[in-house]
């Protein structure tokens, strides 16, 4: 149960945190005092989510100790252990943090309290019915929050930094040490402090100076929230392995099932399968055996001779091997455990997977074609590669980001072109892969089709003519978002004999056009010709 990996929100935090920190380092403008509020505060409620799992685990000691106190006695006698290690170091940390507001605001204890803290009565981890008061710095409120002479002052110049340094190393010793030995290899504690850090021009620095020297208050206490939080961290770690002895401890091997967990089931041609085999909560001091059979559906004394054996390392066995043929794959394995009673158990299972070539998915959204002088939008995406890992190319014209739709693509095409090619590379297990191209053709944007009334030709009476007043140009069958505006077109007709042409600007009737339609006899035709348009 220990090892666990950052969450999403833990992860975001930190790069949060670590852009920040480099941007301190040239400027402290309003908006990186506004951000890292952001962080702090994010660290923060973190910080809050991570004591309620805290707590949980807490209340699940607390149960199996009413349970079996003989047997969980123990252990949960190191889990109270980490609980005061951990809170010692967190109220160290918070007394620095309320010493330092306290030192940069020049105010009385109880000033800073009511003006800069909230104050809130909660339940002890280790006794609900014991209530403790917990005081949480509004940082936002501080005024001295982007000051840093003072803050370097705090730490550097008074020589607190080397003391809380000193003070998680020692943490650090002692959760370690709470851990059997034969398991500290699966706990990680974190809170390195013999790291190499180095400042904004490139040089050595100490733990000590890479976090408190020339930095703002606001960074600092955003820094000591993040400690908070890698405290909390290694105290969950800690006491969650401390639990999982328990039920280790008591172990039955007929409860053992096979479990294989592959890397990908869906693999690229010229690429490599990977998988583990395991066995669920086994003993990492036993090393299991694993025979593998490709094609095959299960493993028989007839035909395991031609099985390869895997030999297993620290509880479980990893699979490898290339995977140059495409189509679907099949293997048939057995694991091979030796049970308390020094007897060989053998455990079956079958799995099976896909390999297929690099393959590119290029869609035109609009159309099977590209049009010239309009933005094509355009969809690119290669199964199982997520799209930011992919590099698109075109032979002809430009490909770039559509700003309406970040993870789709805009094409522009020049006059002169009549065919493009759009390939693309994407990076797949750390390396950069060709995925295939398509070939489009490029046509030019058709014409539009002028209309009056909804019509290109045919009968209409004179006061539908009259009401319609306008030539409408339209992109027929055209799915793209292209307006024309008609500037100018000639209306003709025939009046005693004579031929009467006449024009106008835009795409109305002029008033002269008008009269002319009104005094119009019945069968009377007119020619709408010479018709000008922009898009």
């Amino acid at each position: 149960m220990a090892g666990y990996k950052e969450t999403p929100r833990q992860k975001m935090i930190a790069m949060m945190y670590l852009v920040l920190t480099a941007l301190l380092a040239l400027n402290v403008s309003k908006q990186i005092l506004d951000a890292f509020l952001v962080v702090n505060e994010s660290v923060v409620t973190t910080n809050e989510i991570m004591h309620s799992k805290i707590g949980t685990v807490y209340d699940q000691f607390a149960q199996q100790y009413r349970l079996n106190p003989e047997k969980v006695g123990e252990h949960f006698d190191k889990a109270k252990l980490a609980r005061e290690y951990s809170n010692d170091l967190i109220t160290y940390i918070d007394n620095q943090m309320f010493g330092l507001v306290k030192y940069s605001e020049r105010e009385d204890s109880l000033s800073v309290i009511e003006n800069y803290y909230k104050v809130e009565v909660v339940p002890d981890l280790l006794d609900p019915q014991k209530k403790v008061d917990k005081l949480t710095l509004n940082l936002q409120s501080v005024p001295t929050k982007d000051k840093f002479d003072r803050s370097t002052t705090w730490f550097i110049t008074q020589g607190r930094a080397e003391v809380f340094k000193q003070k998680i190393e020692d943490f650090r010793i002692k959760m370690g040490e709470l851990i059997p030995e034969g398991y500290r290899h699966r706990v990680e504690i974190g809170l390195h402090t013999d790291e190499e850090y180095y400042n904004a021009d490139g040089k050595s620095q100490t733990w000590e100076m890479h976090h408190f020297y020339h930095t703002i208050l606001a960074a600092e206490i955003t820094i000591m929230n993040k400690i908070i939080a890698e405290v909390q961290t290694a105290e969950l770690h800690v006491i969650s392995e401390l639990f999982s002895e328990i039920t280790l401890a008591d172990f039955k091997f007929e409860a053992v099932t096979a479990k294989i967990i592959p890397k990908t089931n869906y693999i690229i041609k010229g690429q490599k399968y990977e998988a583990e085999v395991l066995v669920a909560a086994y003993d990492d001091k036993t090393n299991p055996d694993v025979y593998i059979l490709q094609g095959a559906n299960e493993i028989t004394d007839a035909n395991i001779s031609r099985a390869q054996k895997w030999e297993g390392k620290d509880g479980l066995v990893k699979l490898e091997w290339n995977a140059n043929t495409e189509g679907m794959h099949k293997f048939a394995g057995i694991i091979e455990i030796t049970n308390p009673e020094g007897e060989k158990e053998r455990h079956h299972f079958v799995h099976d997977y896909i390999v297929a070539p690099p393959s590119l998915t290029v869609a035109a959204k609009k159309m099977n074609v590209f049009y010239r002088g309009v933005d094509n939008p355009v969809s690119i995406s290669v199964p199982g590669i997520a799209k930011n890992k992919i590099i698109p190319s075109i032979s002809i014209g430009t490909i770039s980001r559509d700003p309406d739709a970040p993870s789709d693509w805009i094409v522009r095409m020049p006059k002169e072109a009549t065919k493009a090619i759009v390939g693309a590379s994407a990076e797949y297990e750390g390396q950069m892969m060709n995925m295939g191209a398509f070939e489009f053709r490029v046509k030019r944007v058709p014409d539009p089709v002028a209309q009056i009334a909804g019509m290109t030709e045919g009968s209409l009476s004179r006061n539908e003519l009259l009401a319609a007043n306008a030539i409408i140009p339209v992109m027929k069958d055209f799915e793209f978002d292209l307006n024309f505006i008609v500037t100018g077109f000639r209306m003709a007709t025939i009046i005693n004999g004579d031929w009467v042409p006449k024009r106008t600007g835009g795409n109305r009737l002029s008033s002269e056009m008008q009269d002319i339609i009104r005094n119009s006899r019945r069968g009377q035709k007119f020619f709408f010709e010479n018709i000008q348009a922009e898009g």
